[in-house]
Formats: C-alpha cells, sequence, structure tokens
C-alpha cells in the first residue's frame, strides 16, 4: 500500500496550527465582534477562550505522541468507544475544518471587492436576500482549483506555502500594531462593553472556538512527520499556536478599538481597514491590512484543506467510509481522492455567497467544542497519571462549556433552527457514508 510522504518538521507543524487557526475573519467579521461584545468585551473573550483551551491543547499533544494517526479524534475515541460513534466524533471535527474552506473563498470575493467595486457587478442570483456575483464567484473557484493543485501535487509544495504566508502575517502584523500605537487613542475603547460586562464576553466567547480552530490540526498530519522527527515536537507546535493564536486576536482587537472609536465600526464593512483609514487618513495602512488579509486567507484556506482531506482520507482507509476515499496517489503519496472531495463541497458552498459567512462560524465552534471534548474524554479514560487526568478534566469542562453555550437556549447567541438543520443534514450524510462503508471492528 503506498503511504503519504513524511516531509514536516516542527516549523511546518506550528504554520499548518496557527494558519489554520488566523484567516481573515479579524477583517471581515471585526464589526460583528464589537457589535457582540464592545473592545474589552471581544478581547477578553479570546483572550479567556486562547488561555481555557491550554490544557485542551496540552491533550492534543500528548495524544499525537501517543497515537499519530490522522484520523485525529475518531482515533482517540475509538480507544475506549464502539466504532460508530468515534466515527461520529471525527466526522463532527471534519465538518469544523471543511466548512471553513468556502467560507475564505467567498471572504476572498468579497475582500477584493472592497478594493476593486467593479467586482460587484453581473449578479447572478441571491441567497438569502445576499446577491452573488459572476466576478466574485470566479475568484473563489480559482482560489479553490489553486489549493487544490496544491496540496494534489504533494504535502511539502503546500507545507512550503503555508510557512511562507504565515512568516509574511506575522510580519505585517507587527506593523499594524506600531502603525496603530503611533495614532490611536485610548478614549477609543469607551464604552469598554456593548451590554453587561458578562453577557457582553459570553456572547463573542461562543464563537471563539471557530476562531481558535487549528491547533489541533496537527495530528491529521501526523503521519506526514519527517523521519526522526521527535514526537515532542507534536506538543510545542500545537502549545506555540495557542498562545501566538490567542495573542493575534486579542493584540489585533486592542489595535482597532485603539485607532478609531470603535461605535462608528459596527456595521462597517471591513471595520478594520476602516478604523485605520479613519486613524491615518491615508491609503497605505489599509493597503497592509488588506495584504495581511489576502495571505491570511490563503493560509487559512490551505490549512482546513490539509487537515479536512486528511479525515476523509483516514476514514476511507479503516472503512469507516467507502474505501475509495482513502486512495494514495502512487506518484505524488498525497490522498489524492480526498483532495478531490473536498475540492468538490467547498466549490458547492462557494455558490452560496455572502449568506455563508456568519451562519457557518456558529455551526463550526459547535462541531470543533464536540472534537475537543471527545478528545479530553477518551484521554481521561485511557491514562491513569493524576496530574494527565487532572489536566484532561478541565479541557472537557472547557470543551463542555463551550459547546452548551451553543446548545441551551437559556445562553444568548445559542443554535437557531437552521444551524440545527446544517447539523442534522452533515450528520445524515455521514450515517449514509458510515452505511456504505466497511467499518473494521473495534
Amino acid at each position: 500500500m503506498t503511504t503519504l510522504a513524511r516531509r514536516l518538521g516542527l516549523r511546518d507543524y506550528f504554520a499548518l496550527a496557527f494558519g489554520t487557526m488566523i484567516g481573515a475573519g479579524w477583517l471581515i467579521v471585526m464589526d460583528d465582534w464589537l457589535g457582540r461584545s464592545g473592545p474589552l468585551g471581544t478581547m477578553l473573550a479570546f483572550g479567556i477562550g486562547g488561555i481555557a483551551l491550554l490544557p485542551v491543547g496540552w491533550v492534543y499533544g500528548k495524544w499525537v505522541a501517543r497515537l499519530p494517526d490522522a484520523s485525529g479524534e475518531a482515533a482517540y475515541a475509538a480507544q475506549v468507544f464502539p466504532a460508530l460513534p468515534s466515527y461520529l466524533i471525527g466526522w463532527m471535527m471534519t465538518l469544523a475544518y471543511v466548512i471553513v474552506c468556502p467560507w475564505e473563498a467567498v471572504a476572498l470575493g468579497k475582500l477584493a471587492a472592497y478594493l476593486y467595486p467593479g467586482l460587484n457587478h453581473f449578479e447572478l442570483y441571491a441567497v438569502n436576500g445576499h446577491p452573488v456575483f459572476l466576478p466574485r464567484l470566479a475568484l473563489g473557484i480559482l482560489m479553490t482549483l489553486f489549493l487544490a493543485f496544491l496540496n494534489f501535487r504533494g504535502i511539502r509544495a503546500s507545507a512550503s506555502f503555508q510557512k511562507w504566508v504565515t512568516t509574511a502575517v506575522l510580519a505585517l502584523f507587527a506593523v499594524i500594531l506600531i502603525a496603530s500605537a503611533s495614532r490611536g487613542s485610548i478614549v477609543n475603547f469607551q464604552p469598554l462593553f456593548s451590554a453587561a460586562p458578562l453577557a457582553s464576553v459570553i456572547l463573542t466567547l461562543q464563537i471563539v472556538p471557530y476562531f481558535m480552530t487549528g491547533f489541533e490540526s496537527v495530528p491529521k498530519a501526523a503521519e506526514e512527520s519527517a523521519p526522526g522527527f521527535a514526537s515532542g515536537g507534536f506538543f510545542r507546535a500545537i502549545v506555540l499556536a495557542l498562545f501566538v493564536g490567542a495573542g493575534f486576536y486579542v493584540l489585533c482587537i486592542g489595535a482597532v478599538a485603539f485607532a478609531a472609536p470603535w461605535q462608528q465600526l459596527t456595521g462597517k464593512t471591513f471595520a478594520t481597514a476602516v478604523a485605520f483609514e479613519h486613524a491615518f487618513r491615508a491609503a497605505w495602512p489599509v493597503r497592509i491590512i488588506l495584504a495581511m488579509a489576502f495571505l491570511g486567507l490563503f493560509q487559512c484556506f490551505n490549512g482546513n484543506f490539509v487537515a479536512s482531506s486528511r479525515l476523509f482520507f483516514s476514514f476511507g482507509r479503516n472503512g469507516s467510509i467507502p474505501r475509495r476515499f482513502g486512495a494514495v496517489h502512487p506518484v505524488y503519496q498525497t490522498p489524492h481522492v480526498a483532495v478531490l472531495v473536498v475540492t468538490g463541497m467547498t466549490l458547492i458552498g462557494v455558490f452560496l455567497g455572502d449568506s455563508l459567512l456568519v451562519p457557518v462560524t456558529e455551526v463550526g465552534s459547535m462541531a470543533s467544542a464536540v472534537g475537543w471534548l471527545s478528545a479530553c474524554v477518551s484521554f481521561f479514560l485511557v491514562v491513569t497519571n493524576v496530574k494527565s487526568r487532572l489536566i484532561a478534566a478541565v479541557g472537557a469542562l472547557v470543551a463542555l462549556s463551550l459547546l452548551l453555550m451553543k446548545l441551551l437556549p437559556i445562553v444568548p447567541g445559542h443554535f437557531t433552527k437552521w444551524e440545527w438543520i446544517v447539523l442534522a443534514m452533515w450528520i445524515g450524510t455521514g450515517l449514509a457514508f458510515w452505511r456504505r462503508g466497511a467499518p473494521n471492528p473495534k
């Protein structure tokens, strides 16, 4: 059986985790964040979320060193649970990744239209009141096909692309922080919260899992580590990505609110760019922000593409779904069938246009929390060390809390009927695939 190519090192895994986490949400939906919670409420939500996820990241670091399997959460759950529940847990995590791919492709067109308003012409149709324009649709399709080609040809090309883009994003981010500090004012932070402090924090904390999803993408590529790669490197990449990712979001929100009065930004398209345009009365900061956003789109899209295709590949390999999904290209050593499946699903999502942007964050947050919870619970049940079980228990409580925030109707911002419908359709699709596969007994 042809195996996956083994080419990845520590920098590759960090770039994969960080890149999967940081896309262009900090530009595309900044107005939604500030409207939900205000500047301090949003910063606290991402800061608390990042710290709270450290035990979860610790568990993943230990799991991947113990069991380097591309199916990630499904493999971990299979150590203690029956085959079907284990598969469905992995299937939910697949949703968390694959749902981001069309999000990024759609966001590319939205971002490009900000620079070139002429792209908002040739309306083809509308979805839920959101028009779909031909030029923007074409950009999303081209971006999808480019990354599909990159991943079809080999993990080395994909990883090199990811490292280069991640480095550029962090460098441009440093420039933005310096620019904000030079022209902003603390007065712009007032009021600190959009409503009561606790309610404000909770409203954004609910969606933090969606924007922090990515650190656990490392296990999905664990089978592609370079020969001689130390298992402790997985742990270091995960924890570093969590720290840097949470810090990125907190500092970015602070920089935007420092640059301009935040209440003037709510409801504005690309509020981050608007804030810096307001502060500098010049175009150059906006160009830096947009360049950074374009790079962020590509790194996040690519990272989620890698993670979701590896999950489909692993399910096909073990027979949870039809085995053709687990095929490996004899020349490129890539899961080429899984790559084509993710490409097809992304292209379908692209045709939904801007209607996809905000609702996706809600479903993705819930799906991520399910995967994190299962990883922590299964690790708790497998290990006997008291310290390890305590950390796993804390991680499980954090993940459970994030999950309940989306499911309990008493919590502001809980699932609506449309999100329940999307979830039911995804689970139904997973069960249909399962019935057509030939699961290995556990």
